[in-house]
């Protein structure tokens, strides 16, 4: 059974034409110009009344007579302004004395419990980029132009009502223009809590690799030409700092590289607009609607073979991520024609460190890496890096939730109580889960440093702050050495520890609202088993709080533990092993790209496996990607997570000219074999590593071998499904893990199922990898807490499955 939808309608009561009604509203409703809206419609239907901000939302009154209330809701609901939204409309009689002819705006009000939503940070829309660029215009050129459409949200704000008192523009009070502006209900920056100009606002300054001042009249000039002469500046944006170099200068870009340590990690760039990025790339209807949207991601794009960017800034990957300006300053960062056509805008941060937002700060961590920063004065209250999508199977899917999407809630089919859920330990996000919503935060990122886990730990105590949300249970994963997970242990709540790949299932289960048991593909790197070892390819029957594991990938083991995930060469090695044993694998040379790897490293791995030192069995899928990686010889080390897999994709993605090449019902090159083994359906991969073995001994081209693994593993899939549907009678499937980020699997996985007859989920607005682990938790550790409420069995006392 699907839980229901959340109502779209709203039924007016019963109202006599001498009664006056109460509407309260709650969702997106502030920040976004909503009582200006609700001012001019009134004002169109000739009522009076009032509208208030509270911590609940938006309250609107309106005194008799009422006779066009049912079109007045109706226009409520359907011309809202860009960045509004509703989740809850309640309408009640309620006695409204006139207060003369007219419609009021009153000040709001900061009692009670907040339920509203702050709205996530906006691109500058068109209105405010036409004032940006009018020489006629008192904002000529302001860097931080904004109004009610556009501009900081979530990123300038410190606790609810989203008033200026309360954001970090409480410094710069107003001159006699802004403050007219603001307070004027027929202005388009009526109550823009960022409004400023160039006379009481925020400003530039630029300044030299140590932190000095630099006078100038016109910083941005400045950052342009240092930028055109191949330097490395570090700009202060929106809710971070970027470090940007000239895309098109090889030169640059190796500069950036070496000095932050990052040597072939993707790059990000920002072109000016749609036609130049449509020159870099190919960009479908689905991705141009993304880019050009008001949450301004970045998008991964088919990068073109003959286009003018530094060929170091995705070396071996086929898609680039790209995005456009989406402050005013990004924009005017392009005004000057001889400057750079594109730059590379990457995190301002060093290695294991989360973004740098104040610029003390930055001079400090960023010093050596920058030439120059272009800094400003308006404090950063909360970080948040750049969201990132990618279309696949024809939906835009979000790999990194942050800038643009958070702090939106997702509507869940359920009310739960209060639950803090901790995610995981690489990718991190966390989840606060309220009534019908869940409160995904921004990426965090891998939890592996001091300065991460302060950030996560100040993260999650400003959205408590801005929700008033106290959690009555803690969840976190079972591993018990995750960061996230020990934080979790400490604040003495009751605690429920989720398996890591259930949360992946559930966490697709709640975006999509299904409520019965459901198979489960989850295709994932690592995490930690009810039995205590490392799963990663595994086929679940899944429910809200419990699971059965029904089916993984064949184990094999993982020589030198995480390690493992860092040099591919030793999954190969390891998958040699499965296939032909100690003797055989001793005895031949089966792989020509493992002579790369030194006879003395080669030779310790074969005795730890053999003595089974350090050599935990695991069933994950990330590690099979990267053992045909290396045997193909596209990989041997990697330099960051997942490079491997996704040179692996690349390389098929090329093959297949960039399309998953229609249904396959057989094999091809590669066996599929099914077993049942330890209570379970194995899906054997030792037959694929000896065809893979035979392949490469007769030279085959590696791109079609890379895109006959995919192939392969579609296929194994589809069968290990179809059979276990004919058992259980189950025709719905989830899919989920990081594995599910390539966009070949997951078309092929999509099409494959669906032609089998089945019902396919993936996740769109929370991300398949360890991003989205965290709304799975939440939701399984709500449920478990009301049946909790109806067993009497404390929640905390019992794991997920």
């Amino acid at each position: 059974m699907t839980a229901p939808p959340r109502p779209e309608r709203f039924f007016l009561p019963h109202n006599p034409e001498d009664q006056g009604v109460e509407v309260k509203l709650q969702g997106v409703v502030q920040g976004v110009g909503f009582r200006p809206f609700v001012h001019r419609l009134a004002g169109r239907f000739g009522f009076s009344g009032t509208v208030i901000n509270s911590a609940e939302g938006v309250v609107i009154r309106l005194a008799p007579p009422l006779s066009r209330l049912d079109s007045f809701v109706f226009c409520l609901q359907n011309e809202l302004p860009p960045l509004a939204r509703i989740t809850s409309l309640e309408i009640t009689p309620a006695e409204v004395p006139p207060r003369g002819p007219g419609f009021f705006i009153l000040e709001s009000d900061r009692s009670g419990r907040p339920s509203t939503m702050i709205p996530p940070d906006a691109a500058v829309c068109a209105d405010c980029l036409a004032e940006l660029f009018n020489p006629g215009d008192r904002r000529y050129l302001y860097p931080f132009i904004n109004c009610t459409n556009c501009g900081p949200r979530l990123t300038i704000v410190s606790s609810i009502p989203y008033d200026r008192p309360n954001t970090s523009m409480h410094v710069f009070p107003m001159c006699p223009s802004c403050a007219g502006e603001y307070h004027d209900p027929a202005d388009r920056r009526f109550h823009a809590q960022p409004d400023a100009c160039w006379q009481c606002g925020p400003r530039l300054s630029w300044h030299d690799g140590e932190g000095r001042l630099i006078t100038c009249d016109d910083p941005l000039a400045a950052a342009i030409g240092a930028l055109g002469r191949g330097c490395v500046v570090a700009m202060r944006g929106l809710g971070g700092f970027h470090l940007a170099v000239d895309a098109g200068s090889e030169e640059a870009v190796q500069k950036l590289r070496q000095r932050k340590k990052r040597p072939s990690k993707p790059l990000a760039v920002m072109a000016p607009d749609l036609a130049t990025a449509r020159n870099l790339c190919v960009i479908s209807a689905e991705e141009e609607q993304l880019l050009c949207s008001w949450r301004r991601p970045i998008v991964l794009l088919p990068r073109k073979d003959d286009s003018w960017l530094a060929s170091s800034l995705a070396p071996g990957i086929a898609h680039l991520g790209l995005m456009l300006p989406y402050t005013p300053f990004h924009h005017l960062l392009f005004r000057v024609e001889n400057g750079p056509h594109a730059l590379v805008m990457t995190s301002g941060n060093r290695s294991d460190e989360p973004i740098c937002t104040a610029n003390s700060a930055a001079v400090e961590s960023l010093a050596g890496i920058a030439d120059f920063f272009l800094l400003h004065n308006r404090d950063i209250v909360t970080r948040v890096d750049d969201s990132v999508i990618r279309v696949m199977g024809g939906k835009g899917r979000v790999l990194r939730r942050a800038r643009g999407y958070v702090p939106e809630a997702l509507a869940l089919g359920w009310h739960l109580p209060e639950v803090l859920a901790c995610g995981a330990e690489l990718k991190n996000t966390f989840c606060l889960v309220r009534g019908g919503e869940a409160f995904l935060s921004q990426h965090i990122g891998d939890l592996s440093s001091v300065e991460t886990l302060e950030f996560f730990a100040e993260s999650v105590r400003h959205m408590q702050n801005i929700l008033d949300f106290t959690p009555a249970a803690v969840a976190c994963d079972l591993h018990p050495d995750y960061l996230s997970s020990r934080f979790a242990e400490k604040l003495g709540l009751p605690l429920v520890r989720v398996q890591h790949h259930h949360a992946h299932a559930v966490a697709v289960m709640a975006e999509h609202g299904l409520a019965d048991d459901t198979f489960a593909v989850i295709l994932d790197g690592s995490g930690y088993g009810l039995d205590g070892g490392v799963w990663g390819g595994e086929i679940l029957l899944a429910g809200l709080t419990s699971f059965t594991r029904l089916a993984s990938l064949e184990e094999m083991m993982l020589p030198g533990g995480d390690a493992a995930a860092r040099e591919p060469w030793r999954m190969a090695m390891a998958a040699l092993w499965l296939a032909y044993g100690r003797e055989e694998l001793a005895a031949k040379e089966f792989v020509p790209a493992l002579a790369k790897v030194e006879a003395a490293k080669r030779n310790t791995l074969l005795q730890m496996m053999e003595k089974q030192i350090n050599t935990p069995l695991t069933s994950s899928c990330g590690r099979l990607f990267d053992a045909v990686s290396a045997m193909l010889d596209l990989r041997i080390v990697s330099d960051y997570e997942g490079q491997a897999a996704m040179e692996l994709e690349a390389l098929a993605w090329q093959e297949g000219k960039g399309a998953w090449p229609g249904l396959i019902s057989a094999a091809g090159d590669f066996p599929v074999v099914l077993a049942e083994e330890q209570g379970r359906m194995v899906i054997k991969t030792g037959q694929l590593v000896r065809a893979l073995v035979d392949a490469l001994a007769q030279n085959r081209n590696r791109g079609e071998l890379a895109l006959a693994f995919h192939r392969w593993l579609v296929i194994s899939v589809t069968e290990a499904i179809t059979t276990l549907g004919a058992r259980l009678g189950r025709k719905k499937v989830v899919l989920g893990g990081g594995c599910l980020q390539n966009g070949l699997l997951l078309s092929g996985l999509l099409q494959n199922l669906e032609a089998a007859g089945y019902e396919v989920f993936a996740g769109e607005k929370a991300p398949a990898n360890d991003g989205g682990i965290s709304l799975g938790q939440a939701v399984i550790a709500g449920m478990k807490q009301l049946a909790e409420k109806r067993s009497g069995v404390p929640a905390f006392q019992r794991l997920s499955g």
